[in-house]
């Protein structure tokens, strides 16, 4: 009696007069007497209305709790009331026989199936298998499987050829922490989870093949973000040989504006070419390396005329400002704004209106005045205008400025555009800088990029003026993916490692495959690798990431319905030679 008929969202009022068998869960139950009731079977695909006309059939049910698997055999009919929304709305089944194919032995569920988004994190990620019973959560996850198949549609039609590559592997010093393999059969040694098949796409390229691409999955060990999961993550990983820049743009803008405005919570995509911009534009005009071109706003240096109005916090610093027209927000809403901004930067801000006079007004408006005139040439205002300030060095100015002129995107509906994907490249990241810790030269971006200028721009300019052909993605104000023309040349690999105090030594014992394998010639190369789950997120219109991944991990990346991480036996331990020392408590 198992063998279902017709899903339980297939039968239509055609179907009126057949017999049919459905299966899944007894999702609900409205009772009018003893002997009639209107049950809801739901499974994968919907649900379907069952109507119970006997006591016999009362009887079962009545044994029976909430999200039990049933078997329903019987005959379909016309529904008398057709206003109800679902799909099976104008038919219903009157049951011949009902049969428990797996008992709930629960009466109290840890939330409502229909509404377990409004439950606790914590208790959705321990009861996932319950929450993803939620038609709302599980569409989520079937839109990750439609979104993946297009992306490989899509691939494979640009003559990409999908290869997977080793899971166990190095650690490689890539910028985030290793997940380390203790090896068994070698004392004392260690695998590592790749951070990403960086090295093993580039010595493809290396082996002779010429597009490669695979749903590669990515271990690192870091913090939780709203899009970002710990521990494990997926990217549409590529590299072609060679290729420039430019080809790799090209494959991108041909592959994710449709899979976006198919299936996307909005409907249109960027058209190639995406607008590309450079680091330091970007810095200056948005505050980040990660503009949503959405919103119209930009950012305006204002130091030349505010910084010496007697402001203190402005003395002697860089100014930014963010200049909003026919801003009607309350001085409520402004202190709320001005609030959040310095949480997420760290940065405060400052703030002052034009009135319909051109005069200013609030905020920081009376250290202003006797430099109106410059100040509103300056920043092109006009009557109607509210003006958003950060103050500090150059770096952090920016940063808050940039913070602020997202914030008033949000809350600015004439200055954001809601109902798109907005794509670009960030290029042009510079090839180094003075690492904040150390003071020293470090690598900016990607130690294996190719610097623009080549062995040239490495000997002769300042390292902190070269360039590199890196490229960011972003879509809507979030990364989606970093990007390269890699460095294929072993003689300028090395210069580059030397300039932050490694030599050839240190680069051929750290990446020694990709080492040897350049030195029998290698064709140039690039690619990139776009975050899936990113991606799915921004295509879903979902705030966290954890909606669109099956099974994840909670902030402090644990995984609380398996209990991962867990201890293990003490034979575990010996078989790979490992003695956990735990860490003394501090006093």
């Amino acid at each position: 009696m198992q063998g279902r008929t017709h899903t339980c969202n297939a039968l239509r009022i055609e179907d009126v007069g057949a017999e049919v068998t459905l299966v899944g869960w007894y999702d609900n139950l409205r009772r009018v007497s003893k002997n009639l009731g209107f049950l809801i079977l739901r499974d994968f695909y919907g649900s379907t209305q069952i109507v119970i006309e006997t006591e016999e059939m009362m009887n079962i049910v009545n044994g029976v709790n909430y999200e039990s698997t049933l078997s329903i055999h019987g005959t379909v009919r016309e529904r008398s009331n057709k206003t109800v929304t679902m799909a099976t709305g104008s038919i219903e089944v009157v049951p011949s026989s009902i049969e428990v194919l797996g008992k709930c032995r629960y009466n109290e569920l840890p939330f409502q199936i229909a509404h377990s988004k409004e439950a606790d994190e914590n208790t959705r990620l321990k009861y996932r298998y319950l929450d993803l019973r939620n038609p709302a959560v599980r569409d989520r996850i079937s839109l990750r499987s439609k979104v993946v198949a297009e992306l490989r549609a899509g691939m494979a039609a640009q003559d990409f050829m999908e290869i997977t590559t080793p899971i166990l592997t190095c650690s490689s010093p890539e910028g985030a922490r290793d997940y380390l393999v203790p090896s068994r059969n070698h004392p004392g040694k260690f695998y590592a989870l790749p951070q990403a098949p960086q090295q093993f796409k580039q010595l493809l390229m290396a082996s002779g093949f010429d597009r490669y691409f695979q749903i590669a999955p990515c271990f690192r060990d870091e913090d939780a973000r709203a899009d970002r999961s710990p521990g494990e993550f997926y990217q549409l990983d590529m590299e072609m040989a060679f290729a420039s820049q430019e080809d790799v743009f090209e494959i991108i803008e041909k592959v994710l504006p449709p899979v976006f405005a198919k299936y996307g919570v909005y409907h249109t995509a960027s058209a190639a070419p995406f607008q590309r911009i450079s680091y330091a534009d970007a810095m200056e005009r948005y505050g980040t390396d990660k503009p949503d071109l959405r919103i119209d706003l930009i950012v305006q240096d204002a130091t030349g005329c505010a910084a010496d109005c007697g402001f203190e916090p402005f003395a002697g610093q860089t100014v930014k400002a963010v200049v909003v027209s026919d801003f009607d927000g309350t001085r409520k809403m402004i202190d709320k704004l001005c609030a959040d901004v310095e949480v997420q930067s760290g940065g405060k801000a400052y703030w002052f209106r034009v009135d319909e006079n051109g005069d200013f007004t609030g905020g920081v408006s009376k250290f202003l005045q006797e430099r109106k005139a410059q100040v509103t040439e300056a920043l092109g205002l006009k009557p109607g205008d509210f003006v958003g300030l950060a103050a500090g060095k150059k770096q952090a100015a920016r940063k808050t400025a940039g913070v602020l002129l997202k914030m008033l995107g949000a809350i600015c509906p004439a200055h954001m555009k809601n109902d798109c994907y907005e794509f670009c490249w960030i290029v042009d990241f510079p090839m180094y800088e003075i690492g904040e810790e150390s003071g020293e030269l470090e690598f900016c971006h990607n130690p294996f990029s190719m610097p623009q200028g080549g062995m040239k721009a490495l000997e002769e300019q300042n390292p902190l003026t070269i360039l590199a052909y890196q490229y960011d993605l972003v879509c809507n104000g979030v990364e989606l993916s970093s990007g390269a023309v890699r460095n294929h040349d072993p003689e300028i690999m090395i210069k580059a490692f030397q300039l932050v105090g490694l030599g050839e030594e240190d680069v051929k014992s750290k990446f020694p495959a990709m080492y040897n394998a350049f030195c029998y010639g290698a064709p140039p190369h690039a690619g990139i690798a776009p975050g899936v789950d990113r991606m799915v997120m921004l295509i879903a219109g979902e705030e966290s990431i954890r909606e669109i991944i099956p099974f994840p991990m909670n902030k402090n990346a644990q995984d609380i319905m398996m209990g991962a991480p867990a201890t293990v036996e003490q034979k575990q331990l010996d078989d790979v030679h490992i003695r956990i020392v735990m860490p003394e408590e501090k006093s």
